[in-house]
């Protein structure tokens, strides 16, 4: 059993048929007992890229629905939340600043560090930040973390 903190571009992977879709839904599968964390605006964000992809003709409205029912299934019974506290916030701030990434972008990668944080504190494995975002995976090296890009598999 592992520990992967998920960004929506990857997660999202798990619902709509992508780049990598195999690789994560194989990671996300509840039997294999990987513990998988995001943060409370993945929500927002899956649901929003689930039916922009309706809107660009890439899936149906029916399989939005689905995959939107089953995300949130998963949301409820699954995912370990992390929310976006005053720590997570200043962090990820700090974040955009140095390393000049989008908003959200920085928010996962601020939650991440902290989860990581914890688990140093505890003695535990490092966790694996997944991402499909190339310059956010960048910045997660960079700030100590291992990383996973989908879009390097099948």
């Amino acid at each position: 059993m592992a520990t992967f903190y998920w960004d929506t571009s990857a997660l999202v992977k798990r619902y709509a048929q992508e780049t990598g879709t195999v690789w994560v839904r194989n990671l996300t599968n509840p039997t294999v007992k990987h513990d998988i964390y995001t943060v409370r605006i993945t929500g927002v964000e899956m649901i929003a890229a689930l039916f922009r992809k309706v809107k660009t003709s890439q899936i149906s409205q029916h399989d939005a629905d689905l995959f939107a029912h089953d995300f949130r299934l998963d949301w409820q019974q699954q995912y370990q939340i992390i929310e976006v506290t005053v720590s997570v916030s200043e962090l990820a701030m700090n974040l955009a600043e140095k390393h000049g990434l989008r908003g959200y972008d920085s928010v996962h990668l601020a939650a991440a560090l902290v989860i990581q944080e914890m688990r140093q504190t505890m003695n535990l494995p490092a966790l694996t930040f997944v991402s499909a975002d190339e310059e956010q995976n960048q910045a997660a090296v960079n700030e100590g973390l291992f990383i996973e890009n989908p879009n390097h598999y099948i």
